[in-house]
Order: structure tokens, then sequence, then C-alpha cells
């Protein structure tokens, strides 16, 4: 029995039962593609969304990471250059303030861990000003050194306006370098003989 004729077998109100059936699964069916390309391109742009944070995410990272390295290598760059004699130093600091040093003693240098140390210098001022006593300080500080101001100690002259007995203390860290570093300062002579030779 074809299909055909199982349909004109049907009573009018289950042919109208079936065209509505039929009519439901077309509707449906005509809806779903909209719906699965919606959901589809949904799932792309979360997708998308989620790749990007990704990438910003590692782009931060790369930033931080540069960052950290730029720091990393100014610091090294820094102790690279020990500081010279302290007393000298800190009296050329002060002259260009028009200060004189009046007594300058060295303290015995002090171990930071294995590849640090510590010389400190203390040095004493008479009858200074404020302003070159800060301009002074100021310029040991941007010296480009590792260096500080780890000790200040100030008291006002009786009757003598904007004049102070100073005693100043300027710490220089020195970084000491490690084997590897030892090695690479020291090179491997070169045969300049060899070098002079032409194939």
């Amino acid at each position: 029995m074809t299909f055909a004729e199982r349909l004109d077998k049907l009573e009018p109100r289950e042919r109208k039962l079936l065209g509505v059936l039929a009519g439901v699964v077309a509707a449906l069916l005509v809806l779903a593609m909209p719906i699965y390309a919606w959901s589809a391109v949904s799932s792309s742009r979360t997708e998308n969304d989620e790749i990007r944070a990704l990438i910003d995410e590692v782009y931060k990272a790369r930033l931080s990471v540069a960052e950290r390295k730029a720091k990393q290598d100014a610091l090294l760059a820094r102790y690279g250059r020990p500081a010279p004699a302290l007393a000298g130093f800190i009296e050329d600091a002060a002259k260009q303030n028009g200060i004189t040093i009046a007594d300058a003693q060295d303290k015995p240098e002090v171990p930071h861990g294995k590849k640090y140390s510590e010389r400190l210098t203390v040095v004493k001022m008479h009858k200074v000003g404020m302003l070159a006593l800060v301009k002074t300080i100021e310029r040991i500080e941007q010296s480009g050194h590792a260096v500080a101001v780890t000790r200040l100690n100030i008291r006002p002259r009786a009757g003598e306006p904007d004049s102070y007995e100073v005693e100043l203390g300027v710490s220089a860290y020195d970084r000491k370098p490690d084997a590897k570093e030892k090695d690479k300062d020291k090179g491997e002579p070169k045969d300049t003989a060899e070098e002079e030779k032409t194939p």
C-alpha cells in the first residue's frame, strides 16, 4: 500500500492533525537553521573572546617580564660600577656646594650575604646651610653609583640662623662578581699570530 493510499484511508480529522504535525515539523526545520547558525556564531565568539583574553594576558606577561628584566639590568649596571673611595666622593659633592669636610672616618666593611658588601664613611661638617646640605645629599644620591645616605645627624648652632653641625654617613654597596663573571672578565688570550694568517 502506497503512502497516498494510506492518506486516502485516513479520516478528515486525522488528515488535519497530520497536516498540523507536518507544519510544525516544517516550522521547526526552518527555525532550526538560524538557531544552529546563531549558536555556532555565539560559540565562535566566546572562543574568540577567550583566545583574545589569553593573548592579552600573554602580552601583559611579556611586558611585565621585559620591565623586570630592564630593572634588573639597570640594577646590575649600577652595581657594575663600584663607587669610588667614599671620603673623596663625599668631599667632592660637598665642595661643589661650598661645604668643607672637617673630619672623615671609614668604618669596617660589612658583608651582606655572599654577593654584596657595604662600605660606610662618616663625615662631619661645621656651619652648614640647609640648602647646601640638601644639594650635597641630592648629588650623592643621584650619582649613579650604588650609594645611599644611611646616617644623618643635624644640630643647629646657637645664635646662628641657618647654620648647622652635621654628621653624614654614606654607604656604598659593592657586588662581588661570581665565578662565571670572573671567567668572562678574564677571557681567553687570543693568538694574534694565527689571526694574522690568511687562509
